[in-house]
């Protein structure tokens, strides 16, 4: 490596380790969640805290991913916030099965269902659909969000479609198991008495569709919540639950020996061979990913650092150099990989291609292989690192439109399992094309690097401000040079900050932002829990003109 190279590397590696600490600090802050005072209200009433609740019924010596940690990020700010959506998603292992976790936080307004908060439960069903993964809901809300419910009540992808949800996945046979240890009110005591099985833990849980107060106001009953829907009277009397226990932990161990009782199921069948470390180090990515995302670097040198031996077998290398397609095991796991290259290379008609731009060529590559690795039963993984494709006449003439068509085609008519990270840009069409969420990723991920918007943010914003300078002169208006530069500014940071993954992680665009050297650990799970749902649809990709 020369001397520029090694600078270069440096100040990459600097830049990205400042921005993984930057992730390190925000994580920090939303593991808080309602803050220290409402924890310690928890702890008062002899309660664990979701994260507890979560980290005690995982098995340790496994691995886990989170889903969701910065869902509503900077959002309800006037109501204070709402850290992580009010719930916490966890993808990990109770007795060695894989499962998926979703605990209510009762430290971020008791527990009470925001808009992001149904998005998110909805997210965690859909993870549970997909893969045929067994669920487990840790309940403690106080229902929904009175002040929203205009917003999270009525609609297909409101409330209702979790209860909904409930029902479609207990007659598909997935697991769905209950515990309520704390609130549990009006419609939201639909999801645990719709679960397989609910316990409830004494002193701490209830259950009722109305509490006392309403109660008394509608009927003129007088009667205490723990009389009305406590544990004593919803598992001795009513029925509605199934046990009840004296405190969180034994309520939890109780849900840990029934994961250790749990039959096998049918597989996929995805191939996955003994598992090995790659041979270039995986924190030598920070120093590969530039630190100015319009700068060049090769591909090659980040796939060779997330598989498995740092071996790749790469399909049709020399053609349609824009995109990179080959197959790879990660952590065993046999892997399709489709990824842009941001390198400008030389393609034989001796035309310079620009990196992160998809081609024809390209795009009739990446469908072909699409179309095998669906062919072979080979899963999908997306490095997303695109502004586009190209444009201009040359590409119109050539057809541009046709082979980006077939290539979204072949992609979302996949039927292996798709994983996508976004490792820089993600613009535009790029997005749709390389797996962008609007197409069913079993997982999706950023990195700290990655950006995600229709264009990059110096070209919006010229675009933007040029439709700002025309509405002035039709107005008759006009606007000093130093006035133009002030609202190009303004323009451009509102645009940035829009671009930005942490912006795409609070609206659930990405499931998370990860370190890049959990990469493997996420792709490994996100399989692992693939291979639990045996494909039932044969690959077709439909109409395709070639």
């Amino acid at each position: 490596m020369s001397d520029k190279q090694n600078l270069d590397f440096n100040i990459n590696e600097d830049a990205y380790k400042t921005q993984l600490a930057h992730l390190q600090s925000k994580l920090s802050r939303v593991y808080e969640g309602g803050g220290k005072k409402s924890a310690a209200k928890q702890k008062e009433r002899n309660k664990m805290l979701a994260r507890e609740r979560i980290e005690y019924l995982l098995d340790k010596d496994k691995p886990q991913f989170e889903v969701g940690a910065f869902a509503a990020d900077e959002m309800y700010t006037e109501y204070g916030g709402c850290p992580s959506g009010g719930v916490v998603v966890v993808i990990g292992y109770i007795s060695g099965r894989q499962c998926i976790v979703v605990a209510n936080d009762a430290t971020v307004k008791a527990g009470a269902w925001f808009p992001m908060t149904a998005k998110k439960n909805l997210r965690a069903q859909e993870i549970s659909i997909e893969n045929r993964l067994p669920i487990v809901y840790l309940v403690d809300s106080a229902g929904v969000f009175l002040p929203m419910q205009d917003e999270i009540f009525p609609d297909k992808e409101h409330f209702g479609r979790i209860f909904r949800n409930n029902a479609v996945m207990s007659g598909m046979g997935i697991i769905q198991i209950a515990a309520i240890m704390g609130s549990c009110v009006a419609g939201g005591a639909y999801l645990p008495i719709m679960s397989d099985e609910a316990m409830i833990v004494d002193k701490t849980g209830s259950v009722f569709l109305a509490g006392s107060y309403l109660v008394k106001s509608a009927i003129g009953e007088d009667i205490d919540n723990e009389t009305l829907g406590g544990a004593t009277t919803q598992s001795e009397i009513s029925g509605v639950t199934d046990n009840k226990f004296p405190d969180d932990a034994s309520c939890l161990d109780y849900i840990k020996r029934l994961f250790d009782k749990i039959g096998d199921f049918e597989k996929a069948g995805f191939d996955r061979a003994t598992p090995a470390e790659p041979k270039l180090n995986p924190k030598e990515i920070y120093g590969i990913i530039p630190s100015e995302n319009s700068k060049q670097y090769n591909m090659h040198d980040v796939i060779y650092r997330l598989v498995d031996n740092s071996e790749f077998d790469e399909y049709k290398d020399k053609y349609g150099q824009s995109i990179i397609c080959g197959t790879a095991r990660i952590d065993g796991w046999a892997v399709g990989i489709v990824a842009n290259q941001r390198k400008v290379v030389k393609s034989k008609k001796g035309e310079m291609q620009i990196g992160g731009v998809i081609y024809s060529d390209s795009a009739d590559k990446a469908a072909r292989f699409i179309m095998n690795c669906n062919q072979r039963k080979i899963p999908l993984v997306f490095l997303q690192d695109v502004t586009g494709f190209m444009v201009g006449s040359r590409s119109e003439h050539g057809g541009i439109i046709k082979d980006g068509a077939k290539m979204v085609n072949a992609m979302a008519n996949s039927v292996v399992p798709k994983f996508t990270i976004i490792v820089g840009n993600s613009y535009g069409a790029g997005n749709y094309a390389m797996c962008g969420k609007a197409y069913d990723p079993r997982l999706i991920a950023a990195w700290p690097s990655g950006q995600i918007a229709v264009m990059g943010g110096a070209q919006a914003a010229k675009t933007l401000l040029q439709i700002h300078v025309a509405a002035l002169k039709a107005q008759g208006k006009t606007i000093t040079q130093e006035e133009e530069d002030a609202q190009l500014k303004v323009i451009t940071d509102r645009y940035n900050s829009q671009t930005s993954p942490y912006y795409a992680a609070s609206r659930l665009w990405v499931d998370a932002i990860i370190d890049p050297v959990d990469t493997r650990k996420m792709i490994s799970m996100g399989i692992e829990m693939a291979n639990h749902a045996p494909l039932t649809k044969q690959y077709n990709v439909g109409v395709i003109q070639t």
